[in-house]
């Protein structure tokens, strides 16, 4: 498994970096092993609220459905629109195809770093 130390990470396997104001979330690699063959995504649109701690969207594998969690409370920016037509990016490249950039950040859930989220992967493993 893979686990970048520039990212930040939650409990329920998304992948937090910030870039200024804005906050970029993926899923893990983690995730996208313990999913199978992802194919399709289910993502909020640019204007909608997410809230901590909340389910903004899903990710279906050929395994089973499984919500996305969203790390931060703001409004969606962008949404990886690619994502819509090719689920499998997530597969091939977890850390290189985000799902939504959020702006307005006003909470946060508690996240790990990366030391801290590979411990958590090996429990849960």
């Amino acid at each position: 498994m893979n686990y970048p130390v520039e990212l930040q990470y939650t409990k329920s396997h998304e992948w937090v970096k910030t870039e200024g104001d804005v906050t970029v979330v993926g899923i893990s690699d983690f995730a996208q092993d313990a999913l199978g063959d992802v194919v399709f995504v289910n993502l909020p649109g640019v204007g909608d609220e997410v809230t901590a701690e909340e389910a903004f969207g899903d990710v279906e594998s050929v395994k089973a459905v499984s919500d996305l969690v969203s790390p931060v409370t703001g409004v969606v920016l962008e949404v990886n629109e690619e994502l819509l037509d090719h689920p499998e990016l997530l597969n091939s490249d977890p850390y290189g195809n985000w799902l939504i950039k959020v702006e307005q950040v006003t909470d946060t859930e508690e996240l790990l770093d990366a030391a801290a989220y590979e411990a958590f992967c090996a429990q849960e493993g």
